[in-house]
């Protein structure tokens, strides 16, 4: 089969590394991520050079799991209808899923509820694991089958009942943002209150947030935002998945990793970046050209046909999200209508 994509070029690297220039769509400032202990993370190189995570790795990963994701249809978007995962619905209607989930298919909404068909098909699937080393290969096959995103993206089955707890697998895709030499800009205003700006006249509480609230706030400028990229090649061999599945993996992480760089970067309010220069490049192994968005996608749809009797039939799994706690409500109400009749 041709393909305008070189993956002899990859075929003996342990890592693929990318990285893309960045900086902001409109004049200099950008908000970085914040932490709620410790605010945004600055951090000096021992040349001296300022630092800043721009964006988490966590965060990152959120973003490149939700680039596949239409919300306006609620579902994958088109040309990647065929790549499995598991749906959640409540009473009827569409509730989430495992590719915008935390934990992907270890999501409590999936596995907790009292519909267990899916957890019931981890099991089955997983028997054999319980004993000894857990088989990396069969539990790569086994999560692939119902969401190929949970292998790119990790996913830990913490579960005592399914092999110890033990199926685990680590992030084949990772990826983050960074500022150079950067400076603080400091601002701030003030949420104005135009009814009652005292706060203290229509006799509500002063935590509600009533009268005018001053407030400041930390933009930075930067010589150089950079988003870099790692796609662990060495670990995705070692599932032994075939080759078909291997390309999949690949070409899907660099074609959300371009719809991230396209699309994905208006990351908060004043933080609105673009790509600069020559846009995503590889770093290591330089040889590896990254196709356009086009081109991935379009290898995406061949190879998910490719890919069909490895996945679950249906590819939508659909688990039904019932609580515990709404069924212990039902039972009760049950009983209490029983003791009425009698």
């Amino acid at each position: 089969m041709t393909t305008a994509i070189d993956y002899t070029a990859l075929a003996q690297s342990p890592r693929l590394l990318m990285e893309c220039d960045l900086h902001p769509l409109q004049g200099d400032r950008f908000q970085p991520t914040g932490f709620a202990d410790l605010g945004p993370a600055r951090y000096t190189r021992p040349d001296g050079t300022e630092m800043l995570l721009v964006e988490s790795a966590q965060s990152v990963a959120n973003r490149l799991e939700s680039a596949i994701w239409d919300d306006a249809q609620d579902d994958l978007i088109p040309e990647l209808k065929g790549l499995p995962y598991i749906r959640v619905i409540r009473k009827g209607k569409p509730f989430t899923n495992s590719i915008l989930e935390a934990h992907r298919i270890n999501s409590p909404y999936i596995l907790e509820g009292e519909d267990k068909s899916v957890f019931d098909q981890l099991k089955k699937g997983a028997a054999g694991l319980e004993d000894g080393p857990v088989r990396i290969h069969d539990l790569a096959t086994l999560v692939f089958k119902y969401d190929p995103n949970a292998v790119l993206h990790g996913v830990f089955i913490a579960k005592s009942n399914l092999a110890g707890g033990r199926l685990r697998m680590a992030r084949l895709v990772s990826g983050f943002i960074e500022a150079q030499d950067v400076r603080e800009a400091a601002s701030g205003g003030v949420k104005n209150d135009r009814v009652d700006p005292s706060g203290e006249k229509m006799g509500l509480p002063k935590d509600k947030g009533t009268g005018n609230v001053p407030f400041s706030r930390s933009e930075f400028v930067a010589a150089s935002v950079k988003a870099y990229f790692n796609l662990d090649l060495a670990l995705l061999r070692g599932y032994g998945l075939p080759d078909e599945a291997n390309r999949l993996l690949l070409v899907l992480a660099l074609f959300k990793i371009q719809k991230f760089l396209c699309t994905g970067l208006r990351l908060r309010t004043a933080c609105d970046l673009e790509p600069a220069g020559d846009g995503l490049k590889t770093t290591r192994p330089g040889t590896f050209a990254i196709p356009g968005e086009a081109v991935l996608l379009g290898e995406c749809e061949t190879l998910i046909g490719m890919c069909k009797e490895h996945f679950a039939s249906p590819a939508v799994t659909v688990v039904e999200w019932k609580s515990p706690k709404e069924n212990k409500k039902k039972d009760q109400a049950d009983d209490d209508a029983g003791d009425d009749e009698e």
